[in-house]
């Protein structure tokens, strides 16, 4: 038994393989080491792994789409298991979107096939001098040049081809499609189709080095510690994943979420003008719509017995999109939906497909569509700029800038393909005041489905988020949805700022481990989750250790991003929400108050243990959290 501050690590570890592989795709070199018990102990997988390895690892102030930016796929120990929604992988590096934390999570086969395959960890450096994918095969590990075969393709046509060639549909393979071969700062990476590593741009990253695709297939065992203990604990786990915990994801999916937020005056229309649409309220627009018309089939990814997936078809007479097949979730429906005003289901359909297939994360590239369309009411782009029109609730022409902004073609690819903090620059330096202003950001990453102007808890959970607008890194919009505080006050800074927190570090944990966050909540309490893991591993957590490593694992990355060039002045949501009101709806009349956010963003930084003013970690929360190895190299000017 070895001990680090806080956590007892048997001499044996099971759940991981231990293996990281580093690939030098300058020189073309593979090279294996074991991750120490200690490593795993403390940073628990995925986006743990990754935050210390890019600390440690990643020279400060580089360009994200330089050969010095690194970039990390990893998983965590339930891979394989049986474990609900385990078969994960996270990918990270330094983000060219933000120019800070750059994470994205998927589904599908990846997580499994990698961890079959031995591996836990991935780092890879440098640039290929050609086009190449990295193919993991149990013990044989090696890149496959392919310029004249995959580079080019769109990523279905990619991991097809790639099976073919290995005779094996069960392999599992994540690629970029050609917006990350030509980089563009929204690029995702889409494994099973249907499923995409997407947030922050991690596709052009790959596509910076050169590297098309990286291929598990792995036949190799999975142990756990306590085999009997947890087979009991994941069969129950199993059993109330199919009961009514997650039964909204597996009847309606995330669509559902169209009618209940809508209801709230907390469903973005017309890239946040409005929080309520009429074709919501009416029924045309909504999840009950699109599975009693739309829906043809339900998948789950594996090891899932939720099956969120819901497949669109369009019928093969549709005189455009004939036989059209799509995966279909919320955020897709926002923000080529409610955020264009475009209730034509299979144009929808259409846009996302082309981001899923060429490769771009969807929810950037329909806020960034949103932007357009308002750009285009407000006169600040126009027909002689796009060549046709595009006023909110566009059809064809919708589809035809999606295309366009996805390939850099035109002058939509000139000024959009890179999102929409970049749009604003460009188009303000091309003499269009105020553009930028249109742009739904946070530190550069497109926001997700809720509109802020009557959520002052999420404002502040949403802008504090490590990798930008983002409601996966904590569930705070609950805290106004649920009325858990009014959300339209802005009382009660320390109570907010730590209910927060408490759902930031789980959600730290949960994107370590790395399950599903549909699974939250079949887990009784935070020790049954830490028991889950103690019972994979061995390593003796309980709920307020494993929450404490989140809060670790949150704090890092919160220090990468300030050696990075991060100030207080980041986490903070679009001027939009503190100048224009909404004219209808729950939220009516309502803006954003800024004293009223600073004072809930002083509150949440003082319950972190951070600075007050500046929101900077103190040495004393540094090395409360095993972070001493930080302390001395911050800038404690940075305000």
């Amino acid at each position: 038994m070895s001990k680090t501050k806080d956590i007892t690590i048997p001499d044996e570890i099971e759940g991981y393989s231990q293996i990281r592989i580093d690939i030098d795709l300058t020189t073309g070199k593979i090279t294996e080491s074991t991750l120490s018990s200690e490593f795993l102990a403390n940073w628990i997988g995925g986006y743990g792994f990754a935050a210390k390895v890019l600390w440690d690892e990643l020279k400060p102030g580089i360009d994200p789409l330089s050969p010095d930016n690194i970039f990390v796929f990893a998983i965590g120990p339930f891979p394989g298991t049986l474990l609900p929604t385990s078969s994960k992988y996270g990918v990270f590096a330094k983000s060219p979107l933000t120019n800070m934390f750059g994470m994205a999570i998927s589904s599908g086969s990846v997580g499994a096939q990698a961890r079959r395959a031995g591996i836990n960890m991935i780092v890879v450096k440098g640039k290929s001098p050609e086009p190449v994918y990295l193919v993991i095969d149990d013990d044989d590990k090696y890149l496959v040049p392919c310029k004249n075969t995959v580079w080019g393709k769109g990523c279905w046509d990619t991991e097809e081809m790639i099976r073919e060639e290995f005779q094996d549909h069960r392999l599992a393979v994540m690629s970029i499609g050609p917006a990350g071969e030509r980089m563009s700062r929204m690029a995702c990476i889409t494994n099973d189709r249907n499923r995409q590593a997407g947030r922050t741009g991690m596709g052009a990253v790959m596509g910076s080095k050169n590297l098309k695709a990286i291929c598990f297939r792995g036949t190799k065992p999975i142990k756990v510690a306590k085999p009997k203990e947890f087979y009991q604990i994941a069969k129950k786990l199993i059993k109330v994943a199919n009961g009514p915990a997650t039964s909204k994801y597996r009847d309606q999916g995330t669509p559902s979420g169209l009618v209940s937020y809508n209801k709230l005056g907390m469903m973005p229309t017309f890239n946040y003008r409005e929080g309520t649409w009429e074709k919501i309220t009416n029924g045309e627009f909504t999840g009950d719509s699109l599975n009693r018309d739309w829906i043809v089939k339900k998948v789950a990814c594996s090891q899932c017995s939720i099956a969120c997936d819901h497949i669109a078809r369009v019928p093969k007479s549709h005189p455009d999109y004939p036989n059209l097949v799509a995966s279909i979730d919320v955020e897709l429906l926002y923000g080529f939906g409610t955020g264009t005003g475009c209730s034509d289901w299979p144009t929808v359909f259409k846009c996302i497909v082309l981001c899923d297939d060429l490769g771009i994360d969807a929810i950037s590239g329909g806020v960034t569509s949103a932007m357009a369309c308002e750009l285009y009411e407000e006169g600040l782009i126009t027909k002689d700029d796009l060549g046709y029109e595009l006023p909110f609730g566009s059809t064809k022409n919708l589809v035809k800038f999606t295309e366009e902004m996805i390939l850099g073609k035109g002058f939509a690819g000139e000024i959009f393909g890179d999102g929409t903090k970049e749009a604003g620059k460009r188009l303000e330096k091309m003499g269009r005041k105020n553009a930028g202003y249109y742009g739904m950001h946070i530190k550069g990453l497109e926001m997700p489905a809720f509109d802020l102007h009557g959520m002052s808890s999420f404002a502040v959970g949403e802008s504090v988020s490590i990798r930008g607008a983002c409601h996966l890194r904590n569930g705070a919009y609950g805290l106004d949805a649920k009325g858990t505080f009014d959300r339209f006050a802005y009382d009660k800074p320390l109570e907010r700022g730590k209910a927060i927190i408490e759902l930031e570090d789980v959600y730290a944990i949960i994107d370590s481990y790395i399950i599903c966050k549909f699974t939250r909540g079949i887990y009784e309490d935070d020790d049954e989750m830490a028991k889950v893991y103690e019972l994979v591993t061995g390593i003796n957590h309980n709920g307020d250790s494993i929450k404490k490593r989140g809060n670790a694992i949150v704090t890092l990355s919160k220090c990468f991003n300030i050696r990075e060039g991060w100030t207080r002045a980041d986490d903070h949501p679009p001027a939009k929400f503190f100048k224009d009101a909404h004219t209808k709806g729950p939220a009516k009349g309502v803006t954003l108050k800024e004293d009223g956010f600073q004072t809930l963003l002083s509150g949440y930084y003082e319950a972190r243990g951070w600075d007050k003013e500046t929101g900077i970690p103190t040495d004393a929360t540094l090395e409360d959290l095993g972070l001493d190895f930080i302390i001395g190299k911050l800038n404690r000017k940075t305000k």
